[in-house]
C-alpha cells in the first residue's frame, strides 16, 4: 500500500482517500453534516457553477447514482467517464491524467480496482480526489455505514461491531481503520484462509483499536451491529472454494439471535440472497440496510462539501 505519494502543491480542497489519513475530528464534521443534510437535503447548495468527474473502472450503480444526485442537489455538475471512454495510465501518465481533468473539473471520484491509481491520480491533479472504491478500502461507504449506525444506536463508542465473511474485504479494511477513531471493539469471524492483511491490523492496532480476528461465530454473542459483504467479488477467480469455506459465516436468523435485541444488520449491497445473507435478516426488523443506502447520497454530498472546503462553519 503506497504510503508517503505527495499531492500537488496546487491542490485547491482535501483529498478524500482512505480514513486512517484524515483527522478524527474531520471524520466527525462529515458526518455531523450529512445528519444535518438530511434532515433538510435542498437546504445547502454550495456547489454552484463546480464540476464533479465521475471516472468508473468498475461497474457501478449506488455509489453512481448517489454521487451524481448528491452534486446535483448541491448545485453543481456531473461528467462521469466510464473504463472505456478514459484508460487509466494508458497514453499518458495517470498522474498526467490527473492534470488534465484538474484544469476542467473542481473534484473527481475514482472507483478503479488497483489502489495505486488513486493515490497516482491524487499526485497529478490539483482538485480534490475522492476514493469511491478500490480492491484495498471503501471509505466513501463506511461513512454513510457509520451514519446509518449513529442514527441506530447512537455514539458507537464502546460498541460491539462484528463482521461475518471474508476478512480481506475492502469494506472491512475501512471500518478497520474506522476503529480507533470511533472506539468501538471491532470482531471478525471469518476463515483463516480469508483473514485481514496483517499491516492494516497491526495500524490499526498501534492507534489503539480494539480488533479482534477469529474463525469461531461465537463472536457474535452481543453484538450491536452485524456486517457482511459478497463473498465473490469482481476480481476473484476462486468462487467455488470461496462459497464452500465462507459458507458457515452466513448471516442468518440463528446468528442474529445471538446478538443484542436492538443490534442491527448492514450490508453494503448489492447481497447474494440465500449466500451471505438470508432473505429473513435483510428483509427483518433488524436491517438497516436500506437505510444504509440511502445515507450513501448525504455521506457523499458531506464529503464532497469537506473535500472543497465549504463545509458550514455552524
Amino acid at each position: 500500500m503506497p504510503t508517503t505519494i505527495p499531492p500537488s502543491a496546487l491542490k485547491q480542497g482535501r483529498d478524500f482517500l482512505d480514513l486512517d489519513r484524515i483527522e478524527p475530528q474531520e471524520l466527525f464534521a462529515i458526518l455531523r453534516h450529512a445528519h444535518a443534510m438530511k434532515k433538510n437535503p435542498l437546504a445547502f447548495r454550495p456547489m454552484e457553477g463546480k464540476t464533479l468527474a465521475l471516472i468508473f473502472e468498475k461497474p457501478s450503480t449506488r455509489t453512481r447514482v448517489s454521487f451524481e444526485v448528491a452534486m446535483r442537489q448541491l448545485g453543481g455538475q456531473v461528467t462521469t467517464l466510464s473504463g472505456a471512454e478514459i484508460q487509466l495510465g494508458r497514453g499518458e501518465t495517470i498522474a498526467d491524467t490527473g492534470r488534465v481533468l484538474s484544469r476542467y473539473v473542481d473534484v473527481i471520484m475514482l472507483r478503479t480496482f488497483a489502489e495505486h491509481k488513486l493515490y497516482e491520480l491524487a499526485s497529478g491533479a490539483s482538485v480534490p480526489i475522492i476514493n469511491g472504491l478500490t480492491d484495498h478500502s471503501h471509505p466513501c461507504q463506511v461513512m454513510a455505514d457509520l451514519m446509518t449506525a449513529e442514527e441506530r444506536l447512537g455514539s458507537l463508542k464502546g460498541k460491539n461491531v462484528v463482521w461475518v465473511g471474508d476478512g480481506g474485504d475492502n469494506v472491512l479494511i475501512s471500518w478497520i481503520h474506522a476503529a480507533p477513531i470511533f472506539d468501538f471493539t471491532l470482531r471478525i469471524a471469518c476463515p483463516p484462509a480469508f483473514v485481514p492483511p496483517t499491516e492494516a491490523l497491526i495500524a490499526a492496532q498501534k492507534k489503539g483499536a480494539k480488533v479482534t480476528v477469529t474463525p469461531d461465530m461465537d463472536v457474535t454473542d452481543g453484538a450491536d451491529v452485524v456486517l457482511t459483504d459478497c463473498w465473490v467479488s469482481m476480481h476473484n477467480s476462486d468462487a467455488a472454494a470461496r462459497h464452500e469455506m465462507l459458507m458457515p459465516y452466513q448471516v442468518n436468523a440463528d446468528l442474529m439471535k445471538r446478538a443484542k435485541p436492538h443490534a442491527i444488520f448492514m450490508h453494503c449491497l448489492p447481497a447474494h440472497r440465500g449466500e451471505e445473507v438470508t432473505d429473513d435478516v435483510i428483509d427483518g426488523a433488524q436491517s438497516a440496510v436500506w437505510d444504509e443506502a440511502e445515507n450513501r447520497l448525504h455521506a457523499h454530498k458531506a464529503i464532497l462539501c469537506w473535500c472543497l472546503n465549504v463545509l458550514p462553519t455552524a
